[in-house]
């Protein structure tokens, strides 16, 4: 796909999703951050209110469309009969953000019909940019060029994982267990669904909190690329715009791979 090829939409997300990537940078390297805590207990820094800032003003300035931010969202009753939205995390691993390792994101999804169908996460320190539309299939571009996911097809060899850096349940400890899997490939933020989509991890398990503006993204990167995002309580795709934002527990599946063959805990 040539880059004039590109829905306008697409190309307007990718740019202020770098843009972002560029104000968030300012901040990365500053030893006097400023961190506040929300009440859940996450992390909130000056770049995640800049970063959030910027992406609104761009966005409304574009287009006529409601936004569903992290730092800032309706309350169900506002929103309840919104037929499309932005989805917008402006700051995606904020603890890696503050750790400095470097892998956290922006990420930016246009949901219609609750549904996403065009998405952007991007990797501002490694300059990576993973974005999708629905029909238009999945890329990856960095400095050597773009690329069209996954990079790898599963030879049904090795069974390898993805997930958090920092958090593991005891539910993540049983499904590996259950479905024996020994290699797992840390990563940040939803740079985990970019490594199934890739096809560089197979599986990516969620037995934890996460809310809609971290995998709304994430999920047409993914499905764009043949691999699938099941709901663990539905069986079904997930839906957004729900009255709670929290998702369900779900799998990320690798294309090829069938939400039959794989073993789950018990989550009720």
């Amino acid at each position: 796909m040539d880059k004039d090829n590109l829905p306008i939409m697409l190309t307007e997300l990718i740019k202020i999703s770098k843009n972002a990537g560029e104000i968030i940078l300012t901040h990365y390297n500053n030893s006097e951050q400023d961190v506040e805590y929300k009440d859940d207990d996450s992390p909130l820094t000056k770049a995640d209110l800049e970063s959030d800032a910027y992406i609104g003003k761009s966005l409304k300035k574009l287009y006529n469309i409601p936004i569903i931010s992290e730092e800032n969202y309706p309350e169900y009753n506002v929103r309840k009969d919104y037929t499309e939205f932005f989805l917008v995390d402006p700051l995606d691993g904020t603890k890696e953000f503050i750790e400095r390792n470097g892998e956290f994101t922006v990420n930016i999804a246009y949901v219609k019909s609750n549904k996403p169908v065009m998405g952007v996460i991007y990797a501002p320190v490694p300059e990576i940019t993973y974005f999708a539309a629905e029909n238009y299939g999945s890329y990856m571009e960095d400095e050597t060029g773009r690329k069209k996911l996954p990079l790898n097809e599963p030879d049904g060899t090795v069974f390898t994982a993805t997930g958090s850096r920092k958090h593991s349940t005891a539910l993540d400890s049983e499904f590996m267990q259950m479905n024996n899997i020994q290699n797992i490939v840390p990563a940040g933020s939803s740079l985990k669904f970019c490594k199934v989509a890739a096809g560089l991890a197979d599986i990516y398990p969620r037995f934890q909190g996460s809310m809609e503006w971290d995998i709304a993204a994430g999920h047409i990167i993914a499905k764009e690329a043949g691999c699938s995002l099941i709901d663990l309580k539905t069986r079904k795709e997930p839906d957004y715009n729900k009255e709670s934002l929290l998702n369900n527990y779900f799998l990320a599946l690798k294309k090829g791979i069938e939400i039959q063959s794989i073993k789950i805990p018990d989550i009720m």
